[in-house]
């Protein structure tokens, strides 16, 4: 009998969320969607609404304590060092493998924004299906709802627009007039990230496409001691570009969930919404004669702008970050200067 599982991909860092997100506080630790809930815990919940206890978070070794504090009474595995998607996703798949080697797994990204997450859990029914009957790589995608070029598209071959259709192809991040023409096709949907699989065929793709990675993720699930030695000498890169721009077994089936990566500070007034002059703020914040503009404090400091419109501005802990809305992508600058001029402790 087919088990289902679901796996929570959360090893990133957030970057472009500092100085909130930091190496020992990433970004799915972050209570920014929902007031007092981190986005690891909707990725969570999603996973037992289709999997019930049957939950495993990856994470970063020098995230546990971190995790395990957000997220109680779920398994954690750790990785000793990040390599990406496609090592998290075949350590994950090796170790459940041995526990039952009819696993079926759910992948969710743990630093995602799902508004409507019981719809979520349905279109996942779908794809798991899918997953159990025909031993397909089932993705949710997302229907554009702006010529976005800041995320990868699923090209869709023909089919019901509201059901499983095969993916012809896996599209980089566009330039504007690509997605805008991809928008208007109505054939694209945007890459989440999330997706369905067995553990069984997750191996077998590595072992064709990786094979490297294959090998050592079975040896850590046999000896979790060799967890270090063999993760060393893996390449860092998605489970994307291993293995589902190279397989035929792909197919996707659109989720309208109110869907947000939260890639950055700009994505606040979409998740928390703004008030009647477009500022979206969280925590203490006083902002006069002003608009369009996010400003947060994560503790008990007051913030207070006045005749200041489209700004992000964040206080988080020791650091402070203030930067014009329209040029918020370029965050990680800051945190890649940091580390070049030795300041760790901001990081």
């Amino acid at each position: 009998m087919l088990v289902r599982h679901a796996v929570v991909l959360a090893g990133g860092s957030g970057t472009r969320l500092w100085p909130a997100s930091r190496q020992t506080r990433p970004k799915q630790l972050l209570s920014i969607a929902r007031a007092g809930e981190p986005l690891i815990a909707g990725a969570i919940a999603i996973g037992r609404a289709i999997a019930h206890d049957r939950v495993l978070v990856v994470t970063a070794k020098a995230q546990v304590e971190a995790t395990q504090l957000s997220s109680p009474n779920v398994e954690i595995v750790a990785e000793p060092i990040g390599r990406n998607t496609a090592a998290a996703i075949g350590l994950a798949a090796a170790i459940l493998a041995v526990r039952d080697p009819d696993a079926v797994l759910a992948v969710l990204p743990a630093d995602q924004h799902v508004r409507d997450r019981a719809h979520m859990a349905e279109v996942l029914d779908v794809c798991l299906a899918a997953v159990e009957r025909d031993d397909s790589i089932a993705l949710v995608g997302i229907p554009p709802t702006r010529p976005e070029t800041g995320f990868g598209y699923l090209e869709m071959g023909a089919g019901p627009s509201d059901g499983l259709r095969q993916v012809l192809r896996f599209v980089e991040k566009p330039d504007a007039q690509h997605a805008q023409a991809y928008l208007a096709s109505g054939r694209y949907l945007w890459n989440a990230g999330i997706f369905c699989l067995s553990a069984k065929r997750a191996l077998t793709e590595l072992d064709a496409y990786l094979p490297h990675v294959g090998r050592a993720v079975r040896a850590i699930a046999a000896d979790p001691s060799v967890a270090a030695y063999e993760y060393a000498a893996l390449p860092s890169i998605s489970f994307d570009h291993a293995v589902m721009e190279k397989t035929d077994r792909v197919v996707a089936a659109p989720a309208a969930v109110g869907w947000n990566d939260v890639g950055s500070w700009t994505a606040i007034p979409d998740v928390r919404g703004t008030d009647k002059t477009g500022n979206a703020t969280i925590g203490e914040v006083v902002v006069i004669d002003g608009s369009g503009n996010v400003v947060v404090s994560d503790d008990a400091t007051l913030i207070t702008t006045i005749g200041v419109s489209d700004l992000v501005i964040v206080k988080s802990g020791d650091a402070i970050l203030i930067v014009p809305r329209d040029q918020a992508q370029r965050v990680r600058e800051v945190v890649e200067a940091l580390a070049a001029r030795g300041l760790t402790r901001h990081l």
